[in-house]
């Protein structure tokens, strides 16, 4: 594991910023990372203020499962007989996936809109809360409490990662869901893809300025496939 993971490790656990950069062959964009569990108001207001892409949170499968997160390709498709609107939208020509990880959107019940800094980070953290509770209960229990505690849609925006990390999709969804668990936190990332100012995203040259500017880890998806692979995590 090189020292640059290393580092990047140690500022996920103690709630800081981390650049990812997924690669040349896919999105081609770098995504502001932070631990769900440490999401504050000000991590949120820096996201949409520095960065200016979609922020949402990402949901290991081991708590997919549990909790009965759904893609939203997949809801689309089962209700498409009552609305076939949706059966002519189907994401199957995405230039860089086979399949979106999309799944709902969420509010916690104790929001107001739900979508102010504090808003959205306490529904942030509040599911991160559930999510790592879940890991310990039946799924009976934690798809009652999801539902007690938050209503649906909302103004954070779920991605489900595939089963077995990094093995069938490599999109920041898995890379910065294994950074978690690498890290040893919650498994669950909160993202948001750095927008530059010519109305495309901000490319990783300025990314990787920006990381030496404010004393960040920049990281390509690359180094943490290979440390992922190279290590207990993956076996």
């Amino acid at each position: 594991m090189t020292a640059e993971i290393m580092k990047a490790l140690r500022d996920l656990r103690e709630g800081k910023i981390v650049l990812v950069f997924d690669s040349d062959n896919r999105e081609r964009e770098t995504d502001m990372v932070v631990a769900s569990e440490n999401v504050t108001p000000g991590i949120v207001r820096t996201m949409r203020k520095e960065a200016g892409g979609l922020i949402c949170v990402t949901v290991h499968n081991d708590i997919r499962e549990r909790i009965g997160t759904p893609y939203l390709a997949d809801v689309f498709s089962d209700v498409s007989a009552s609305y076939p609107v949706l059966s002519k939208l189907t994401p199957n020509d995405i230039p860089y996936d086979a399949k979106s990880a999309f799944s709902i959107t969420i509010n916690h019940r104790k929001t107001f809109t739900g979508i102010t800094d504090n808003d959205r980070a306490l529904t942030i953290t509040e599911f991160t809360k559930l999510a790592k509770t879940s890991l310990g209960q039946d799924n009976g229990w934690a798809k009652d409490e999801f539902g007690r505690q938050f209503r649906a849609p909302g103004h954070v925006y779920l991605l489900n990662a595939r089963k077995n990390l990094l093995v069938s999709r490599i999109g920041h969804t898995e890379l910065t869901t294994a950074l978690m668990v690498m890290a040893g936190v919650t498994p669950s990332a909160t993202i948001c893809e750095m927008m530059g100012d010519d109305g495309n995203s901000l490319s990783k040259e300025k990314a990787r300025e920006y990381a030496k500017n404010h004393g960040l880890c920049y990281l390509e998806g690359s180094e943490i496939v290979r440390a992922w692979r190279g290590g207990e995590w993956s076996r």
